[in-house]
């Protein structure tokens, strides 16, 4: 092991074992409130099938990472590499899809009742679980490229290597198919972006104005920032903000990264610690945000069950 990757082995393994143990914890908490229908909210299936994509995620391409920079680069074949990264760039389109279904979900859920989304949101819990299973088939048909152009390591020059992740390389046989296959991929996370902004925006204003409304229903003692019209603003743009930076974070990287023919290790490194930022840090969110979590570690808590003598 290169001293240089020491760092990048730590955080690395830090972020994939943190994040995962919270994304699975998240994943079994929410189907749990799935199958009890009478405490479980419809958001529960869009939450658990995001925390499930965020676990696909960090184990589908965080563990090749820690182990490359910990050990040897070599240890994937060509089906391997295929595998692990389509899985990876399938999980990574469904976080993309999910995270907008959600906004969009919420952006309904808190519309005005006498709206025009009147009748979408009567019919809005019948249609999670086929956009769920919609976005699987998409996914899985748009990132199938993958099992083409994705081998083991590359040392031959017979072939351009367009992006080298230590242990897997993408190889490109032209550069008019690399192309489509870029702006193709950018439209499709591009749509997706601006509509969970839109939505979340919208959410934003209808709990403004909301708020604005019944403010002084809930007297003056009380902080504003304490109402949970605030408490669910803050949680969707933060959500949405934190996704908006990091997407364009990693576009920009991979576009200098496809671009620069001499490549930058610190660069790379930097680029894949970051790439799992979402996955890892997004649990913490959910978990901070909802109340039945803490109502769960209160009840879980040894020291609840504790009879005074």
């Amino acid at each position: 092991m290169v001293a240089s990757d020491l760092p990048l082995g730590i955080m690395m393994l830090l972020q994939i074992s943190i994040g995962t143990s919270a994304n699975i914890f998240l994943f079994l908490f929410y189907t749990r409130a799935v199958f009890a229908s009478h405490k479980s909210s419809s958001s529960d299936v869009i939450l658990a099938h995001l925390v499930l994509a965020n676990t696909v995620i960090l184990l589908a391409s965080g563990i090749p990472e820690t182990v490359s920079a910990w050990g040897p680069s070599n240890f994937l074949n060509d089906v391997g590499c295929k595998i692990l990264i389509y899985l990876y760039r399938v999980a990574r389109g469904l976080a993309i899809c999910t995270t907008c279904l959600l906004s969009v979900f919420q952006a309904v859920t808190v519309s005005p009742g006498t709206s025009r989304w009147a009748g979408v949101k009567a019919k809005l819990n019948r249609g999670i679980l086929p956009s769920c299973v919609l976005s699987w088939v998409l996914n899985m048909f748009i990132d199938f490229s993958t099992l083409l152009y994705m081998t083991g390591p590359q040392n031959s020059s017979r072939v351009r290597i367009i992006l080298d992740l230590k242990y897997c390389s993408t190889v490109s046989v032209g550069a008019g198919i690399t192309l489509l296959n870029a702006i193709g991929h950018s439209l499709w996370d591009l749509f997706f972006v601006g509509s969970m902004s839109v939505a979340s925006g919208y959410m934003v204003f209808v709990l403004h104005r909301h708020h604005r409304r019944v403010r002084h229903l809930h007297g003056t003692g009380r902080s504003p920032g304490a109402l949970p019209e605030v408490r669910a603003a803050k949680r969707v743009v933060t959500l949405v903000i934190l996704y908006v930076l990091l997407y364009g974070r990693q576009t920009i990287t991979l576009g200098v990264m496809i671009n620069t023919k001499e490549k930058s290790p610190l660069l790379v490194n930097v680029h894949m610690v970051l790439s799992f930022t979402f996955s890892a840090v997004s649990p913490f969110l959910m978990i901070h945000s909802d109340r039945r979590i803490r109502r769960f570690w209160k009840r879980e808590s040894p020291d609840s069950d504790t009879n005074p003598s």
